[in-house]
């Protein structure tokens, strides 16, 4: 088991088809102890008692500092550690350049990137502790080629800042032991697209992927346990491309 004796924390895990819940599940089954965060609304606790007994579900949001320092406190008060963070909160809007408002700006850039932010430095106090951690921060395709499918212009930069946000945080913590490192999902089949694409549209994209479909929850989980493990001791600041060849540098 790559994540024996592990303790993970997966924020947005507890949607049962997203990228979160299969990360949870499959460091789960390698070993790890999982905490669950999320929103109430999605039910973290119940999502957490899917899994094998001994996990952990949290009541969390990443946009308040004050939420990601509680939770990671349940997580210590729990397990006495924190190896594992996932970075996994975030939502997309689909809009136009000059129909973004404000709003619309703040709401989506203080998920993904200030919870990013928020998440990292709640855990970071007991990683530099143990001299050792690995934080994984989900970014996307979207940030390198100028836009996604379902997202706009600002979930670009959102994600964008990820990487920069990331990058930055593997170059200061890394002598401490602390790697930091990003995924770039292309388009997975999960819930955030359920409704918004039709199946011809599936059909057409897959069409200009190399691998011929779209990406699975599991494909991004897989990703997770490779970067959490010691499988990637000597792996920090990169970007870690899960896209079936979608964007092929």
């Amino acid at each position: 088991m790559l994540l024996k004796d592990k303790v993970a924390i997966v924020t947005g895990g507890a949607g049962l088809n997203g990228l979160g819940f299969a990360t949870a599940r499959l460091m789960a089954s390698h070993g790890a102890r999982v905490a669950v965060l999320d929103l109430a609304g999605a039910e973290p606790e119940a999502a957490a008692a899917r899994l094998d007994a001994g996990h952990l579900g949290i009541v969390a949001d990443v946009t308040g500092k004050a939420s990601c320092d509680a939770a990671v406190a349940a997580v210590l008060k729990a397990f006495g550690r924190v190896d594992i963070l996932v970075n996994n909160a975030g939502i997309t809007q689909p809009a136009k350049t000059l129909d973004i408002t404000g709003a619309d700006y703040d709401r989506i850039l203080d998920v993904s990137l200030r919870g990013t932010l928020y998440m990292s430095q709640a855990v970071l106090p007991a990683m530099r502790q143990q001299r050792s951690g690995s934080i994984v921060c989900i970014s996307s395709v979207s940030a390198q080629r100028g836009g996604g499918i379902l997202g706009g212009p600002h979930y670009s930069a959102a994600k964008a800042g990820v990487l920069g946000l990331a990058r930055a945080m593997a170059r200061e913590f890394g002598p401490e032991g602390i790697r930091v490192n990003c995924i770039a999902p292309g388009l997975i089949g999960t819930d955030i697209i359920k409704g918004k694409l039709t199946e011809e549209k599936k059909a057409e994209i897959a069409e200009t992927i190399p691998l011929a479909r779209l990406g699975r929850a599991e494909d991004i989980a897989g990703a997770c346990v490779f970067l959490a493990s010691d499988l990637s001791l000597y792996c920090t600041g990169i970007t870690l491309d899960v896209n079936g060849g979608m964007l092929i540098h």
